[in-house]
């Protein structure tokens, strides 16, 4: 039986993951709750770094995933914009921010290593076959 690969393995979507979880974390034990409007654009735009890419790998061809890997990191910089919002509305620390931007800029540059590694395969996926 041949093996299905899942998007789930892919460390990209799980490190967006993890950092989501980190907004989440924000998002209820912080101030940040009481202000709806930005923690809806904040959970929303974390969320779809890790959306993007599962969507990306589920089309099955490697010019919609690569794609899908440029939204996903232009989420990522949303996210990034929105965390200096958090932070200068006062509901997290410097350090915090610091912190999470660091993740951010991170997983944004492993995304694009990603994309360039896409760009050099020949492969277009399954589609395509």
């Amino acid at each position: 039986m041949a093996t299905i690969k899942r998007f789930e393995g892919l460390e990209i979507w799980q490190e967006a993951r993890e950092v989501s979880k980190e907004i989440i974390k924000l998002s209820i034990e912080t101030n940040l709750k009481t202000d709806y409007k930005l923690n809806n654009q904040i959970k929303g735009s974390s969320g779809s770094v890790m959306d993007n890419i599962a969507e990306g790998f589920e089309r099955d061809g490697n010019l919609e995933f690569r794609q899908f890997l440029s939204i996903a990191k232009g989420s990522a910089g949303e996210t990034r914009s929105q965390l200096y919002r958090v932070f200068d509305s006062g509901y997290i620390s410097e350090n915090e921010l610091t912190a999470l931007i660091e993740k951010y800029v991170q997983l944004s540059k492993r995304i694009s290593a990603f994309i360039a590694y896409l760009n050099k395969k020949e492969y277009k996926g399954n589609k395509f076959k």
